[in-house]
């Protein structure tokens, strides 16, 4: 599935720019952008391995939420000056 795939590409370039992130955000803000883009991928793959569609949906909505927390995450990081507007 090319949206699992551009996932998982999404997933390296945020742990390259949390890499960065000042170490005492490394129990924060880092980890917890570094779990919610991981679990865009994982829930895509998991809904893909269910049996009727309203399950795939409902792990696809997650994803979703998932890629809405992420892009909160990536402004409060912004407006903290651990990124640049170019790492968004």
């Amino acid at each position: 599935m090319l949206v699992w795939q551009k996932s998982i590409d999404l997933v390296i370039e945020v742990y390259q720019i949390t890499a960065k992130f000042p170490m005492e955000e490394r129990y924060g803000l880092t980890s917890k952008i570094n779990r919610c883009v991981v679990s865009i991928p994982s829930n895509i793959a998991e809904g893909a391995t269910r049996n009727t569609y309203k399950e795939f949906n409902n792990f696809l909505a997650t994803a979703q939420g998932s890629s809405f927390e992420l892009d909160t995450q990536l402004i409060i990081s912004n407006r903290l000056n651990f990124t640049s507007r170019e790492d968004n």
